[in-house]
């Protein structure tokens, strides 16, 4: 009963005090108070409450910067990268070292190698590979004249393709500043279960003279080659950035059992030789973005009165012959903007404005299936329509592209009126249904330093993770196997991916 209480001496009911009564109500609404008022303002974001003082770097220039100003360029303290040619005994010896480690983990790991963090060792390989490069884009990225033979921008065409940079520095950085926990650094070969190879394949194609720069492929060549680690498995657990399709072009052959980290993949043979790359061995990456995130009040801010947008280069080679047919097919067309792509932070303005503007934008072949141009379009919150008939995405092992971008052949898209009454077709709810999983989406494509969870170098690991038992098994089965006796598995048969049209999911 309210205003009484119960006396257990005597078994009968008092009078309680209103002044009393008041009191204890209004300290309990106040403690309620400070309860949930400190949960939502000291809950900080998944990224900040693992590393709090970290500042976050989106940008190449602004972290490389910084990542030359701190990096030691000496060994690391304990590291057993080997100098010089090694023999087949060192290989021999190397294998049983790794026997006895995995065996080990076999028994002592409940759920090795399934769920076990990756052991990565990371090759102290000599500076003239690693930071002489990083330096080099730094003391020239400033000068704008260099281009290549279609008219782009050297330097940024590395920053598009600096995946290497961004694995590299978190895979070095020291364990108390990093906060990827499914990839540990090791700093013994028999300790590890893969291995990175921090060669910057693309500064040095594009910023050395080109025999300088085919030297130095094979120096890096003969170099990796001279491990024991390579020696035993002919480089099957051997990670290898090699993002731009021209870079590391004269040595690939040698290399082609490593897992290699491509922009894409192109069954025409313009880039790749066959045999050279497929999904089962090796990792699609999304390019670095060239626009800024529109992130939650940029998305809720934009005002998208365009249909259909693109801006880029409307004449390339190879596959992306079909953005001028495309062109000439949408230009005119009433909701749709379609501009000829320029360089610069003005072309870069540009193409962000037009992106948080537009319903849809279109992303089209390059010269080769993919372009930089899908994740810009990610980034800013605008639903990429794809006319690419053979493009692979990255980590679609993880990610369901359906759910932010449509997907449509080019036999459909070529036909008069055809992609225009598709688009108007699609309904608002599912708009913005897609809207939402791409904002959901944004941070998987974004690039940083420190790399943060979810982030695209954490799922590289996480892609990766998926392949190591069959790397184990290819690495052991050719151990064995008499050379010759029988064919060897691999994956080259199998039939090129092309889009299929399909209903609206």
């Amino acid at each position: 009963m309210a205003g009484r209480h119960y006396s257990a001496a005597s078994g009968t009911f008092k009078p309680r005090s209103p002044a009393l009564l008041f009191l204890l109500s209004f300290l309990a609404l106040t403690l309620l108070f400070y309860i949930f008022s400190s949960f939502s303002t000291s809950s900080p974001s998944h990224y900040s409450s693992r590393n709090p003082n970290s500042e976050i770097d989106y940008s190449f220039v602004a972290s490389l910067e910084k990542f030359l100003t701190k990096s030691p360029r000496s060994p690391t303290a304990g590291d057993d990268t080997v100098s010089g040619t090694t023999s087949v005994e060192d290989a021999k010896n190397l294998d049983d070292s790794v026997w006895k480690n995995e065996n080990q983990r076999l028994y002592d790991e409940p759920f090795y190698p399934a769920f076990s963090p990756l052991k990565v060792y990371v090759y102290q390989m000599p500076s003239k590979f690693t930071y002489d490069l990083l330096w080099l884009f730094h003391n020239t990225y400033r000068e704008t004249s260099n281009l290549t033979s279609n008219g782009s921008p050297v330097h940024r065409l590395i920053e598009q393709h600096s995946i290497d940079y961004w694995l590299w520095a978190d895979l070095i950085a020291p364990e108390s500043e990093r906060l990827l926990r499914n990839v540990i650094r090791v700093h013994k070969q028999e300790e590890a279960d893969l291995f990175y190879i921090p060669f910057f394949t693309t500064i040095s194609f594009f910023l050395m003279e080109k025999q300088q720069c085919k030297a130095l492929y094979r120096e890096a060549l003969k170099w990796v080659m001279d491990q024991p680690a390579w020696n035993r498995s002919e480089g099957r657990d051997h990670i290898l950035p090699v993002h731009h399709p021209w870079s590391f072009k004269s040595v690939r052959k040698f290399m082609k059992k490593a897992i290699w980290l491509l922009p894409d993949m192109d069954s025409t043979g313009n880039w790749y030789k066959p045999g050279q790359v497929y999904l089962e061995k090796d990792l699609i990456l999304p390019y670095v973005a060239n626009v800024d995130l529109c992130e939650a009040k940029c998305l809720s801010a934009s005002k998208r009165t365009t249909l259909l947008f693109f801006r880029g280069r409307l004449k390339r080679n190879a596959g992306g012959k079909i953005r001028s047919k495309l062109v000439e097919e949408l230009r005119g067309v009433d909701g749709v903007l379609i501009e000829e792509g320029t360089a610069g932070e003005g072309g870069k303005a540009a193409a962000q404005s037009g992106m948080r503007k537009s319903v849809f934008c279109l992303s089209p072949a390059g010269d080769t299936p993919s372009s930089a141009r899908l994740f810009d379009a990610i980034v800013s919150g605008c639903i990429p329509v794809i006319v690419s008939d053979e493009l692979e995405l990255p980590f679609e092992g993880i990610l369901d592209y359906r759910k932010i971008a449509l997907f449509v052949s080019s036999s459909n898209a070529l036909q008069p009126g055809w992609l225009l009454s598709f688009l108007k077709g699609v309904s608002a709810a599912q708009i913005k249904r897609m809207q939402m999983n791409l904002a959901k989406y944004a941070r998987h494509f974004l690039y940083s330093h420190p790399a943060q969870p979810l982030g695209p170098e954490d799922l590289v690991w996480r892609m990766i993770a998926g392949k190591l038992v069959n790397i184990k098994l290819h690495t052991r089965r050719s151990q064995r196997v008499v050379k010759g006796s029988r064919s060897v598995c691999t994956c080259e048969c199998r039939h090129p991916n092309v889009t299929s049209p399909g209903p609206l999911s």
